[in-house]
């Protein structure tokens, strides 16, 4: 397919024409403020993380961030009494992290990829399942993910954990991931980075910037990404394409307003795994090889795009209040052939396939008011905002065959995948899907006194899912409505000392019908947190401790009676404590540590002929941790870094079988100069062999060794 579709290069060339004034200048570069903060100098600070950006575009931020845009406040993270975790854009620089997944492998009670390189991404939080609970900018991508995320966009990754239907509505109670986009800055600079690596790596990125007033509020930004590679599995490989400008515009010193677009194109091969025997369990003819493909080299690609158009606008009134207003639109396309695992029987595998389109488009919309006042109660900062969800989705999915494999241990290949041409409900599927929301909030964060902090939110959802069968003619509606809530309580004993308590709710309406027609009620949860947050030495060091307790309710199960129905009635519980520590300390030494424990088990299986109460929930560990550590020397050897980390996790569960836990060490170092840069890194230094997680008839497979080596130019 073309490297760009013709809007998107009209795009490129309407922002392009503005890169061609650079001029190179020194100067201090913030990224965009928060909602509800003021822009002037005296205001009291960003949502977004402040970050030092030199006119040769290097950037001097840190591993631990101050504040969030998830939380919708300019209150620092040592006092929100939540559990948040943010992936700085220097945590990723310094590991050469490429995907979200690589990212969010450094936070506690995060599992990533645990369904392997299929070119989604895949994430489970607190033990629920999230890899629809992910936001860009605080708005919603889509009901269903199906087009993976282009880490190089993005400025920072904050992760809430526990519910957070207070400020988004429609999220599982596990947690929700958001995503900063880098946005214009202050200062005129161009990045240009060449990366060649394991597997016939080849990346290029430029991130360009330019300042179009002298006061830099108005300023023009474009980053860029081609992105070639191959797989440790054989015929597997991928190519990726993103371009994403972004323009600032002055509309006066109490107006911020940004306008923000992206366009992506990714094609690929999924990576499918393994079958269980000759990998986890024992076969006869011996283990299978780690590279073997179990696909069809002639098989379709998957090809997948994806456009979003949208702004932030901030403006501060005369009165004290603050208007935040965002607004998203973005569609995708993604098509191609899966061939995946059936059976295997000696050395035959027989497979399954599919033939799989889905279009989507989705439109969000988020506006609340802020405001800060003392009252004899204390003083107070005041949300009160509405957000409005409408995402709909195309799927046309054929279930289609293949020959089997006949020696998997010396494939052959050329089978063609066959699929039907006269189409009926039993061997495809023609559906159309909407799921709209329209949710109402408000918040009070109070402070009394000095150390006392209270937080207290409610909010009204009304959702709606539309699914309608080109097959069948049949068509169902599902409308719920849910009251939310949240409250907190945090108190500052000591200096730097704050523990908390919190209590939370969440809601997700199920679509569907049970076997009497009813229709399904809508997913509930609720969570206990108690912790502490600790900040030393002048906050350049922050330490969170937290236990949790959550409940999940009206899982949908299988209804014992009539096995093709779900029901309603199924529960689930995670409970667990982590703990992190993030810190930039004087000595140029920054570290990231985190660590968690997990227990995530079925409850209610609504009466299950074989009871799956107390059973794991699938690919969740219970011990969980990762460490990272950048040091940066100073004196003769000043522009040399060193980093390294190591990570792992204990065994777990998944579909009936346990997969062993693993141990990996990452290690790498970097030199930058006045103009150049260059960085060698390597992950799974020892080439540990690992299981990332599993399905019901195959294991995924964890990345090998990988070598990365970067050349960057700025100016």
């Amino acid at each position: 397919m073309p490297l760009l579709t013709p809007g998107a290069r009209a795009i490129l060339l309407a922002f392009s024409a503005s890169s061609a004034l650079f001029t190179s200048s020194s100067v201090l570069a913030q990224t965009a403020p928060p909602q509800g903060a003021d822009s002037s100098s005296t205001a009291a600070s960003a949502a977004l993380p402040t970050v030092s950006v030199t006119a040769d575009g290097y950037t001097d931020s840190k591993f631990k961030a101050t504040q969030t845009q998830v939380n919708k406040s300019s209150t620092p993270l040592s006092e929100t009494p939540q559990s948040i975790s943010v992936v700085t854009r220097a945590m990723m620089d310094s590991q050469q992290a490429v995907s979200l997944s690589d990212a969010l492998k450094n936070v506690s009670g995060v599992v990533a990829q645990q369904y392997g390189r299929r070119g989604w991404d895949d994430l489970i939080i607190r033990g629920q399942v999230a890899s629809d609970s992910l936001y860009l900018d605080g708005l919603r991508t889509t009901a269903s993910s199906r087009v993976a995320e282009q880490l190089y966009g993005l400025q920072q990754v904050e992760v809430l954990k526990g519910p957070g239907s207070l400020l988004y509505g429609l999220v599982l109670p596990g947690g929700l991931v958001n995503m900063v986009s880098k946005r214009p800055q202050g200062s005129d600079f161009a990045n240009v980075d060449v990366t060649i690596g394991s597997h016939d790596l080849y990346q290029s990125t430029v991130d360009l910037n330019k300042s179009l007033s002298e006061n830099g509020k108005q300023a023009f930004r474009i980053n860029g990404l081609i992105s070639n590679s191959d797989d440790a599995t054989d015929h597997v490989w991928f190519k990726n394409r993103y371009i994403a400008p972004s323009l600032s515009l002055d509309l006066g010193a109490r107006t911020d307003f940004t306008i923000l677009t992206s366009y992506q194109e990714r094609n690929y091969v999924r990576q499918q795994g393994l079958p269980l025997s000759g990998s986890i369990t024992p076969n006869a003819s011996g283990p299978l090889a780690r590279s073997l493909f179990i696909g069809e080299p002639g098989a379709r690609p998957y090809a997948a795009n994806e456009t979003r158009i949208g702004y932030s606008l901030t403006h501060r009134f005369d009165d004290g209040w603050t208007l935040n207003n965002n607004l998203r639109y973005q569609q995708f396309t993604m098509s191609g052939q899966l061939i995946s695992i059936n059976n295997l029987t000696g050395t035959s595998l027989t497979r399954s396939a599919m033939d799989q389109t889905f279009e989507g488009q989705t439109f969000t919309m988020d506006t609340n008011v802020q405001r800060s006042f003392a009252t004899a109660w204390g003083k107070h900062e005041v949300t009160l905002g509405t957000d409005y969800m409408n995402s709909r989705e195309l799927e046309r999915t054929l279930t289609c065959s293949v020959t089997p494999l006949s020696n998997i241990y010396n494939p052959s290949y050329g089978a063609r995948v066959v699929c039907p041409t006269q189409l009926t409900s039993t061997n495809a599927k023609l559906n159309d899907t909407s799921v709209r929301d329209t949710g109402f909030y408000a918040r009070d964060k109070i402070s009394l006194g000095e150390r006392w902090q209270l937080l207290a939110g409610v909010r009204q959802d009304r959702a709606a899912t539309y699914t309608t069968s080109a097959l069948t003619g049949s068509h169902s509606d599902n409308a719920s409505s849910a009251t939310t809530a949240s409250a907190a309580i945090m108190v500052e004993l000591w200096h730097g000392v704050r523990p908390y308590l919190s209590y939370a709710t969440s809601f997700y309406p199920n679509s569907g019908t049970a076997f009497d027609g009813s229709i399904f009620k809508p997913e509930t949860g609720k969570q206990w947190e108690t912790g502490v947050k600790v900040d030393l030495d002048e906050g350049r060091t922050s330490i969170n401790f937290a236990l949790f307790d959550l409940r999940r309710r009206n899982v949908l199960v299988t209804d014992p009676d009539h096995t093709s129905y779900k029901m309603a009635i199924g529960g689930q519980r995670s409970q667990g404590g982590e703990i992190s520590v993030t810190s930039d300390l004087r000595n140029g030494l920054s570290l990231n540590a985190a660590y968690s424990y997990t227990a995530a088990i079925v409850i209610d299986d609504g009466g299950q002929r074989s009871t799956t109460v107390g059973q794991w929930l699938d690919n969740v560990p219970r011990h969980n941790f990762t460490t990272s550590a950048r040091y940066r020397f100073s004196g003769e050897l000043s522009g040399w870094e060193l980093n390294g980390g190591v990570r792992g996790q204990s065994m777990m569960r998944t579909n009936g079988y346990t997969l062993p836990g693993y141990v990996l060490a990452d290690i790498g170092v970097a030199y930058n100069a006045e103009r150049w840069r260059t960085a060698l890194n390597v992950k799974n230094v020892f080439n540990t062999e690992y299981y990332a997680g599993g399905l019901g008839k195959a294991v995924a497979l964890g990345d090998d060794r990988t070598v990365m080596l970067t050349l960057g130019y700025r100016y």
